[in-house]
C-alpha cells in the first residue's frame, strides 16, 4: 500500500505568525494532529503539531502571545506519494516523529501520520490472518 492510499488530504497551512491558540483551534476544529506552516518569507514549509503546541502550554508559555514560527519544525522530512507505508514507516521512525508533510510537484498534497498508516495496516493484517472484519 502507498502513502497516497492512506494520507489525509485535508492539509491545514498557516502562516508563521498564527498564534498557537489560533492553530490549536483550527487543528481542533479539523480533527487533525498537525498544521503545515508556510512562511512566504522563506519560501519554505513547516510543521507545528499537537505535541508542539502541547510542549509549550506545559512549559507555562501563553498561548495568544506565542506564534506558531517559534514552534514549528523546519527540518522536515518530506514524503511522496508514491512511497509504500514501509518506508513512511521507517522514516517517521527513524525521525522520531509521527506525521509526514506528503509533497507531490510544487507542494503539500496531504499529511501522513502514524495513525493513518495503522488505519491501513490493521484491516489488512486481519484479512491475512482470515480474522474477520
Amino acid at each position: 500500500m502507498l502513502v497516497r492510499d492512506a494520507m489525509s488530504t485535508l492539509v491545514l497551512t498557516i502562516g508563521p505568525a498564527h498564534t498557537l491558540r489560533q492553530a490549536a483551534r483550527l487543528m481542533s476544529a479539523r480533527r487533525i494532529g498537525a498544521a503545515v506552516v508556510h512562511d512566504p518569507d522563506t519560501c519554505g514549509l513547516g510543521i507545528l503539531t499537537e505535541r508542539d503546541i502541547l510542549d509549550a502550554v506545559g512549559a507555562g508559555l501563553d498561548p495568544d502571545a506565542e506564534n506558531a514560527s517559534g514552534h514549528t519544525t523546519t527540518d522536515v522530512v518530506f514524503a511522496s506519494p508514491a512511497w509504500t507505508l514501509e518506508e513512511a514507516a521507517a522514516a517517521m521512525t527513524h525521525g522520531g516523529f509521527r506525521h509526514l508533510i506528503v509533497l507531490d510537484g510544487d507542494g503539500p498534497v496531504g499529511v501522513v501520520s502514524v495513525r493513518d498508516i495503522i488505519r491501513c495496516w490493521a484491516p489488512a493484517r486481519r484479512q491475512a490472518a482470515g480474522v474477520a472484519l
